[in-house]
């Protein structure tokens, strides 16, 4: 069973929101605390040109194709890639690894690699997982295509250390991670979590976690975050549903990079997005997010996203309401941001859509801070 989505559109409308100062470290930056980063792309502007290109492009086709009553095509790049193939995705699951857009495009997640059903909920024992559950398939090595047997509700009694070249695949089931620890990606890339819903996420911790087949290790608090991103790269997380934690719904920090967030829908939650760990840390300097057809729901009060250093490109996106203010920046980001559509709250006091946590211009280049 699919998600459902609100109707997204391409709009005409360009507006390049660019926010400033504040100041970073990582395994992406061969120096402590250096903004030299290996794995940005060397020209974000051309990300964002393709993703425009790419929708522009979706968005005739579904017009071309709207008098046709079998067809199935939307104008979303992603869903008519997977979805409207001519093959039934449920015996070509892994055609959804082409499919991604923007600076996570290059998320292979499990492709070429066996598929893995989890058909157990349960997480009794986070350091000896049980096969058939999620946390046996997440820490294996190589690539794995993860699905599910039936609808479930997991409860994770610790973060669940994804390892890399994972999908976590949710078609077809209503597959819930729900009322406990949720999703660490920490030095690991090429993942993909499609059609999960992510909820009511807790602090865990103070426990033996294992990350591998070869490797468990003691891990501190965590923060309660949906989906945490620590020094991860080549992430996509696509047709999720997140409310309700502790922390963030999703944070990226630690220089990570190569990250698609698309189609998801957020709602209930204070901070909603995090986007950098700190204003001092300079290798989230070359973070690069793209945030693309995304509703940005009900009782939200901020970050959506908040952004620090780094290139985020904000595009076709819903924001349907805020308490504080939507898109908030610091440490000098580019804040790309397009084709997006923005109701304010009533408050009067609350109707900022984007805030400057220090300096703060709207002009199609990075901003620099005045004398």
């Amino acid at each position: 069973m699919l998600l459902l989505h609100p109707q997204h559109c391409f709009f005409s409308a360009h507006i390049l929101l660019l926010f400033l100062p504040f100041a970073l470290f990582t395994a992406a930056s061969p120096f402590p605390n250096s903004s030299v980063h290996f794995y940005a792309h060397p020209d974000p502007d051309s990300v964002a040109r393709e993703v425009q290109s790419q929708v522009a492009s979706s968005h005739r086709r579904a017009l071309l194709a709207a008098g046709d009553k079998d067809q199935c095509l939307t104008g979303n790049p992603i869903d008519d890639c997977w979805n409207c193939s001519g093959t039934d995705w449920r015996q070509d699951r892994q055609r959804l690894a082409d499919c991604g857009i923007g600076f996570g495009r290059d998320a292979m997640g499990g492709k070429g690699g066996p598929i893995y059903v989890v058909t157990d909920p349960s997480d009794r024992d986070p350091v000896n997982p049980a096969p058939g559950t999620l946390r046996y398939g997440a820490i294996q090595e190589g690539p794995l295509w993860i699905t599910f047997s039936r609808d479930m509700t997991i409860r994770l009694n610790e973060e669940l250390m994804v390892n890399s070249f994972k999908t976590i695949d949710g078609r077809g089931a209503a597959v819930h991670i729900a009322g406990g620890a949720c999703i660490t990606l920490q030095y690991v890339s090429n993942i993909i979590i499609h059609n999960v819903h992510i909820h009511d996420c807790v602090s865990a911790g103070e426990a033996n976690v294992r990350s591998s087949p070869t490797h468990y290790g003691w891990r501190t608090r965590s923060d309660g975050d949906g989906i945490s991103i620590y020094g991860g790269r080549k992430i996509w997380v696509d047709h999720c549903a997140l409310s309700h934690c502790a922390d963030g719904l999703i944070d990226a920090i630690m220089g990570s990079t190569g990250i698609t967030i698309s189609n998801s829908h957020f709602s209930h939650h204070d901070d909603v997005m995090l986007l950098g760990h700190s204003d001092d840390y300079l290798p989230d300097s070359g973070m690069q997010v793209t945030i693309a057809f995304n509703r940005f729901g009900e009782e939200l009060v901020q970050r959506m996203p908040r952004c620090r250093r780094g290139y985020f490109h904000v595009v076709n996106n819903d924001f349907t309401s805020w308490e504080m203010y939507a898109i908030g920046g610091s440490a000098n980001p580019t804040v790309n941001s397009q084709g997006n559509r923005y109701i304010a709250p009533a408050n009067p006091n609350a109707k900022e859509a984007s805030k400057a946590h220090s300096f703060f211009c709207l002009i199609k280049r990075k901003c620099t801070q005045p004398a």
